[in-house]
């Protein structure tokens, strides 16, 4: 590989993607010979576009909706939290032209929790978590929250065996898994110590999420994984009664410091600065 570094993101739809004005601020100020594009690739074209990437002299890609779990099948090799988590977000070509496959979700959501509230998340996790929602985000969330010391996650979800197939998971793990029917979720948050939305529900465009707070303590820490609005209903609502919130995008700041230091050599650092480039762009 010579010349200008190159790296992006694939996704179907990927025009709404902040992944190269993230990238791109960190490669602007590092004064890095680099690019990172978006990538609109179907998904019946997902295993040639990485299988081309060599080829096209890309040092990686990230991989957002719907590649995560496809990829696992498709890379050479994947690392431990992408086979945990059953999704690879993130790509790096290596010397020999093989494709490794990882997942910085987890990292990214834990590390978005500790620069929320001063790092230490023992005082939250010593309790239950509750997650909204059993999809791919979720099994990442999961996943983060069982590291990170919390040992009875409740999952809440619409479908059961969808939740089922999360417990498993929580199971795996080494925590205690409660599932807890939809119509059951305000319940869910008696005792909690944490409470993560990773639904669509409140996001910009989709129906709100209907959830009382009266069982949380007032000291439960709160966070909706999605940053569009970046203060969500839920956080609104969480802040207005006392606990302390966490928006969702510095999930994805964090998730992509491992992409760019593998393929630009550069740990780059989660600032301010970075925050408001992001939310500023020009999507």
């Amino acid at each position: 590989m010579s010349g200008t570094i190159r790296a992006g993101v694939m996704g179907w739809p990927i025009a709404h993607s902040r992944s190269p004005a993230l990238h791109g601020h960190w490669l602007e100020r590092h004064g890095i010979d680099g690019s990172y594009v978006a990538i609109p690739v179907r998904p019946e074209d997902l295993a040639a576009a990485l299988r081309e990437l060599p080829d096209k002299e890309f040092a990686g890609v990230n991989l957002t909706v719907p590649h995560k779990e496809p990829a696992l099948d498709i890379v050479d090799t994947v690392d431990g939290v992408a086979a945990r988590i059953g999704a690879v977000n993130t790509v790096i070509v290596r010397a020999d032209r093989t494709l490794f496959g990882t997942n910085t979700d987890s990292y990214g959501f834990i590390e978005n929790l500790r620069g929320g509230v001063g790092r230490d998340l023992s005082a939250w996790t010593a309790h239950p978590a509750a997650v909204l929602g059993a999809g791919g985000a979720a099994r990442a969330v999961v996943v983060a929250l069982c590291d990170a010391g919390v040992t009875e996650l409740r999952i809440v979800n619409r479908t059961r065996t969808n939740a089922e197939r999360l417990a498993e998971l929580v199971s795996s793990c080494g925590a205690r898994a409660v599932i807890v029917d939809w119509q059951d979720r305000a319940e869910a948050l008696r005792g909690a110590g944490i409470l993560v939305n990773t639904t669509t529900l409140g996001m910009q465009g989709a129906p709100p999420l209907d959830l009382v707070l009266d069982a949380l303590p007032g000291e439960a820490l709160v966070n909706d994984i999605v940053y569009a609005p970046l203060e969500t209903t839920l956080l609104a609502t969480a802040r207005r009664r006392g606990n302390p919130v966490v928006d969702g995008l510095g999930m994805l700041l964090y998730q992509a410091q491992a992409g760019f230091e593998a393929w630009f050599g550069v740990r780059p650092e989660v600032d301010d600065d970075l925050r408001a480039a992001v939310l500023a762009a020009d999507l």
